[in-house]
C-alpha cells in the first residue's frame, strides 16, 4: 500500500521531471549579492592565476568628446593584445574555446586568428537595476504558462541573479541590461561563400524594454519586455519596408507585423518565431539567432552545464570606431585585427530539442558572461550531429549608460559557408542613442501606416 509520505516523494520526482525547480533564492543566498558576488550574481573575486581580475564596479567614465547617440570610441585602443591563437598553437589553448572557435581554425587556418587582450571587467549597470535584481532574487520564480516556463515576480533587474537551471540562466540573458530607450541606425551585411559582401539591410530603428521602465513593478509588468519598429532606407530594392515586433514573456502573446511598400499593407506575420527566418534580416537570420539566442524557451529542454573559463569577444568597441565596414571585414569572417578577445568566466547552457517539438538545428550550446548574462558565444547543431552554425557577439562598453551592451552580432555557417553580421554601426554617425521613452503609440500598426511609403 502507498503511504502518503511515499506518494508524496512520487508526485515530486515527477514534477522534477516535468519542469525545472522554480523555488526562489533565499534571503541567505541573496545577501551574497554585492559581497562576495557582484550585484548580478556572478563571482566578484578574480581568478586563481590573476588571467581574470576581480570586479571592482566596472566601467562607467565617459568620453568627454563623446556626443550622446553619435560614434563611440575605443576606451582601450592603447590596449596590445597579450598573444594570439593561431591554427599553429590552437592545442595549447583548445580547453578554453567554444567548439565553433575551434572548428573556425580549421576551415581557415591561414587567416583566422584570436587575439586576445586584458581582461577587462567592464560590465556594469544603474543602482536601480542592481536594487531590482537583489529583489528579483528572493521573488521570481518560473511558472508554467500557455508558451512554456516564464518568469514570475521579476521586473527591472536580471531576473535569476543566483540561477538553479538552464531556463533561468537563459531567461537572464534575454532579459540583460542593455538600456531602456534606444534609436539606432545600423546595416546588416551577408557575405557569401566567395567573398562577395551583400548589404542585406540599412536600417534605422527604435527599441524599448518596458522590463526596465524604472517606475514600473512587476504587478504593472504586461510580459511585454521588447519592443522594436524598424524602417529600411536601403538597399533600393527594400527601401521603405518596416518590422516591427512586440516580444513577451510568454511566446504565445508575442506579435510581429510588417510593412511591404510595394503593397502599401501592414500584415500581422503567423509565426515570429525559433527558426522561421526573420524579415529584418532579408530571410538570411532566423528569429531565435537574433543576438545569439531571441527565441522561445519552450522549444528546448536547457540545461545548466555549469562555469567554465573562455576565450569570447569582449569590449569591442574598436569594431563600431572603425571608420567604414570594408575596414572590419575579411574574407570568410570578421576581421581579426579588430575583434578583441578577453578570458571572462561564462556559463554554459546546452539545448535539446523537447519532447513534441521541431526545429531544423536540434541542439546548442551557449556561452553566458557572467558579469552581464549576455550569450557572447553559441554553437548549434543539426540533427546529423554535424555543428552548423557557430554564432558570436561583439559586446561594447557604454559608460554613458552604462552597461556591456551587445551591439553587434552574427553568424557563420560551417555548411555553406557564408556568413552574416547583422546590426553593425561602423562608419555610421548614429550608433545606438540613448532617448527618453517612446509613447506606446510607436510600437502599434497604425505607426507602420503612418510611416509608409512606397
Amino acid at each position: 500500500m502507498t503511504t502518503p509520505f511515499t506518494l508524496k516523494a512520487l508526485c515530486f520526482a515527477l514534477l522534477a521531471v516535468a519542469a525545472p525547480f522554480t523555488q526562489a533564492a533565499t534571503a541567505e543566498e541573496a545577501a551574497a549579492l554585492g559581497k562576495t558576488l557582484t550585484p548580478f550574481g556572478a563571482e566578484k573575486a578574480g581568478n586563481a592565476d590573476g588571467t581574470i581580475p576581480a570586479w571592482d564596479g566596472g566601467y562607467t567614465t565617459v568620453d568627454p568628446s563623446y556626443k550622446p547617440g553619435g560614434k563611440r570610441s575605443d576606451p582601450f585602443a592603447a590596449d596590445k593584445p597579450l598573444f594570439s591563437i593561431t591554427a599553429q598553437n590552437l592545442a595549447q589553448y583548445a580547453d578554453k574555446l567554444s567548439d565553433g572557435s575551434k572548428e573556425m581554425f580549421k576551415r581557415f587556418p591561414e587567416t583566422y586568428r584570436i587575439d586576445v587582450y586584458p581582461t577587462r571587467r567592464t560590465a556594469a549597470a544603474p543602482q536601480w537595476v542592481y536594487d531590482n535584481t537583489l529583489k528579483n532574487a528572493t521573488r521570481a520564480k518560473l511558472v508554467s504558462s500557455s508558451g512554456g516556463l516564464i518568469p514570475e515576480g521579476a521586473y527591472g533587474g536580471i531576473p535569476f541573479p543566483i540561477p538553479q537551471n538552464g531556463t533561468e540562466a537563459m531567461w537572464n540573458h534575454t532579459l540583460n541590461w542593455r538600456g531602456t530607450s534606444l534609436s539606432m541606425h545600423f546595416r546588416h551585411y551577408l557575405m557569401t561563400a566567395d567573398g562577395n559582401q551583400v548589404m542585406t539591410t540599412d536600417g534605422q530603428a527604435i527599441q524599448e524594454m518596458p522590463y526596465y521602465y524604472q517606475d514600473g513593478t512587476p504587478e504593472t509588468f504586461d510580459g511585454d519586455y521588447w519592443l522594436f519598429r524598424l524602417l529600411n532606407v536601403g538597399p533600393p530594392i527594400r527601401a521603405g519596408e518596416q518590422i516591427m515586433g512586440r516580444t513577451n514573456v510568454n511566446g504565445d502573446k508575442s506579435q510581429a507585423h510588417v510593412y511591404l511598400s510595394g503593397q502599401r499593407r501592414v500584415r500581422k506575420l503567423p509565426n515570429a518565431c525559433c527558426d522561421t527566418p526573420t524579415p529584418a534580416t532579408a530571410g538570411v537570420m532566423s528569429f531565435d539567432e537574433l543576438s545569439v539566442f531571441q527565441g522561445r524557451m519552450d522549444r528546448f529542454d536547457w540545461k545548466l552545464v555549469g562555469k567554465k573559463e573562455v576565450y569570447i569577444p569582449y569590449n569591442t568597441n574598436k569594431v563600431q570606431a572603425a571608420a567604414k565596414p570594408e575596414d572590419v571585414f575579411a574574407k570568410h569572417h570578421m576581421n581579426p585585427d579588430v575583434v578583441r578577445w578577453e578570458l571572462h568566466r561564462v556559463w554554459v547552457v546546452e539545448a535539446n530539442l523537447a519532447a513534441g517539438k521541431r526545429h531544423q538545428l536540434p541542439k546548442g550550446r551557449y556561452y553566458l558572461d557572467e558579469d552581464t548574462w549576455q550569450a557572447m558565444l553559441g554553437d548549434r547543431w543539426d540533427a546529423n550531429g554535424q555543428l552548423a552554425k557557430t554564432l558570436w557577439s561583439l559586446p561594447a562598453v557604454l559608460p554613458d549608460l552604462p552597461a556591456q551592451a551587445q551591439l553587434t552580432s552574427g553568424f557563420y555557417d560551417l555548411t555553406s559557408g557564408a556568413w552574416f553580421v547583422q546590426n553593425l554601426y561602423t562608419g555610421l554617425a548614429e550608433q545606438y542613442g540613448i532617448v527618453d521613452r517612446y509613447k506606446k503609440s510607436e510600437f502599434s500598426p497604425a505607426a507602420m501606416a503612418g510611416q509608409g511609403v512606397r
